[in-house]
């Protein structure tokens, strides 16, 4: 469908831009694509990123990791927390939970390889860590979420309180869900309505303008050996300025 969409058919004419979640043999059409057509991003495995207090329990934290790591074997829940008690809590909870949810084999293979549960002295070293990550979805559940709100750059959505999740986002809530994946979250965002638009520039100068000019682009480009480039600009300064450039 990809292929088609970007090389046209019979029935369907070839577009230009070719955007939207998928899963890996969709990330991988695109990068095959992307130069005969533009895409919105190169998308990785989902992550996920739950930042937590003690004010919430290790049974919500796990059910937030789980739910994410299910995604696939290679998608990676990380649990940051400034709390060394829910961070146990949570730890024993994803192995209760992992033994009784029907996609735990998948689950469980993410949590093994790609989980983390990283505990943190204060809240200013988890906004630290957590921009160091970059995930694509960052989870807050703490006292004063909008603290990480305020501070936090690096992230590709962010899920305020324990009231929200990021299944919400994925199915329901309508936000934005292509998002940078694989710490591209610290220079781009997630795909918006910019990536439909493009720049166009033109250039107009007087035909003083253009000496002034010549003069320096001349210069620089006998410095830099582009001859041709030159004479460009000499042309100009003997037809716009009566100046003799040697040709």
């Amino acid at each position: 469908a990809i292929g088609a969409m970007a090389l046209g058919t019979e029935t369907i004419a070839p577009v230009d831009m070719i955007v939207g979640p998928g899963n890996a043999f969709v990330a991988e059409a695109k990068r095959q694509l992307f130069g005969r057509v533009g895409i919105d991003l190169f998308a990785g495995p989902t992550e996920t990123l739950v930042i937590a207090d003690d004010s919430v329990d290790g049974e919500l934290c796990a059910a937030d990791l789980l739910g994410q790591a299910e995604h696939g074997p290679n998608s990676p829940a990380v649990l940051l927390t400034n709390s060394e008690k829910l961070a146990r809590e949570t730890m024993a909870e994803v192995e209760r939970q992992l033994a009784i949810l029907p996609t735990g084999d998948v689950a469980g293979a993410a949590w093994r390889d790609y989980g983390q549960v990283i505990v943190c002295d204060s809240e200013a070293e988890m906004v630290r860590v957590a921009d160091e990550i970059a995930s694509e979805h960052v989870q807050v559940m703490t006292r004063e979420p909008n603290y990480f709100l305020e501070n936090m750059t690096n992230y590709g959505a962010l899920f305020l309180g324990p009231e929200t999740n990021v299944a919400y986002g994925d199915k329901v809530i309508g936000t934005n869900h292509t998002l940078p994946t694989k710490k591209a979250a610290r220079y781009t965002g997630g795909l918006w309505v910019g990536k439909f638009l493009k720049t166009c520039t033109f250039q107009r100068v007087t035909p003083e303008a253009s000496v002034v000019i010549g003069e320096y682009c001349s210069r620089l480009c006998a410095l830099e050996g582009f001859m041709g480039h030159k004479e460009q600009a000499d042309i100009r300064l003997r037809r716009y300025g009566g100046q003799n450039t040697g040709r």
